[in-house]
């Protein structure tokens, strides 16, 4: 890293302790964007924020398909029935979103893979629950499970389409996490999400996602409706070497939901620029050690470290080490430390863990005694303040 770079990162520590305002507007309720790369989050407004999935539980659908087959327990080539409850729940005479898939028919799990990616097929949906688990519920009980372990901590599944269910919800951050997830764990499937059109039955239907027909890099990813929540999007671009996903709802129409999802993924691409700060095995920091025989512990990542910082307000970057300290001795080498946490604006924006350079061993007494009269001196100005 150069001594500029090592300046610049310098004055992040000593940024304003003011509140600093959002970078970007946008209408809709709840929005989260990323930096895939990096991690960096680019936006967030209400991203922890509970609303009804909508179509958008069809991502977590095909996680479940898509993890079965990698795994596998499924082929792409494998056939499932169309019973009279799928066909009714979500089928022509549904009047909901569908593939048409003939009542009684065996469609190959590809065609429905393409159905409820490209079509928001709800009959899709359900016949590949019952064909998966025996019922739908079940089957939402295997989403809800896969979501916990993939790093989805507020989304709970109750049906396979996200047709409205009482008890059913997700977060901006949870979708993000799980289009991500997609993206790295499944490219060979991911191609799906950018297919424009899709034909069953002898008819024809376009991708509903507004995004891919903008040229505008994008290649994914879903939209959901429902009353209570209003317009949602969840969608990727793959722009100038970099890839970002978002997720937003609450928008009022469909015409603002796809302008909306534009413009904040055109200002991710823009308004943003890459700081390599620190290289791989770099020291980032210093903690201190309690009882050690330094008083001192350098810290840093298990990797490089960059983010993207604005390129118009660059001095709304600021960034701490945060650990539980002083850390006791001793310490080994390697040992999980605490965080390196930067904010853009006031959005905490990327989190990485810090591990220690070096081991240290315990003080002898004499440490030890000094430690012990400093910790009981700061410790009680801690508890004071508080």
């Amino acid at each position: 890293m150069n001594k500029s770079l090592v300046f610049a990162f310098c004055l992040l520590f000593l940024g304003s302790q003011a509140a600093l305002a959002q970078l970007f507007e946008t209408r809709a309720k709840q929005a989260f964007l990323i930096d895939a790369d990096t991690g960096t989050v680019l936006f967030s407004k209400n991203p922890d924020e509970k609303i009804p999935p909508a179509s958008l539980a069809k991502l977590m659908t095909m996680e479940v398909v898509f993890n079965a087959i990698k795994s596998g327990r499924l082929s792409m080539s494998d056939a499932f029935y169309v019973s009279e409850h799928a066909w009714r729940t979500g089928g022509a005479v549904s009047g909901t979103s569908t593939m048409f898939a003939e009542i009684k028919s065996s469609v190959p799990l590809e065609a429905l893979i393409q159905g409820v990616i490209v079509q928001s097929a709800n009959d899709g949906c359900i016949i590949i629950a019952e064909g998966m688990a025996g019922s739908e519920e079940n089957f939402a009980r295997l989403m809800t499970e896969r979501a916990h372990k993939i790093g989805l901590t507020d989304s709970v599944f109750v049906n396979s389409s996200g047709l409205p269910a009482e008890g059913q919800h997700v977060t901006m951050r949870d979708l993000v996490t799980l289009a991500t997830h997609l993206w790295r764990e499944y490219p060979e499937f991911y191609k799906y999400y950018a297919q424009e059109s899709f034909t069953w039955n002898k008819i024809l239907q376009r991708n509903r996602n507004p995004l891919l027909r903008m040229d505008i890099g994008a290649d994914g990813l879903k939209t959901g409706f429902t009353e209570a929540s209003g317009y949602a999007i969840v969608g990727s671009v793959n722009r100038n070497g970099r890839r970002l996903f978002m997720a937003m709802s609450g928008l009022e129409t469909e015409s603002e939901r796809a302008e909306e999802a534009r413009k904040m993924l055109d200002w991710g691409v823009r308004a943003f620029e890459r700081m390599d700060i620190f290289d791989e095995g770099e020291t980032i920091g210093n903690v201190s050690v309690f009882g050690g025989a330094k008083g001192e512990l350098a810290v840093r990542a298990k990797g490089p470290v960059a983010i993207f910082r604005p390129i118009t307000n660059a001095d709304s970057l600021r960034a701490r080490i945060v650990y539980q300290g002083p850390i006791p001795a001793p310490v080994e080498e390697g040992q999980r430390i605490g965080t390196l946490k930067v904010w853009i604006g006031d959005t905490l924006s990327q989190e990485t863990p810090l591990y220690a350079a070096e081991s240290i061993a315990v003080g002898g007494l004499p440490d030890r005694a000094l430690d012990a009269v400093g910790e009981l001196l700061t410790g009680w100005m801690r508890r004071y303040r508080s």
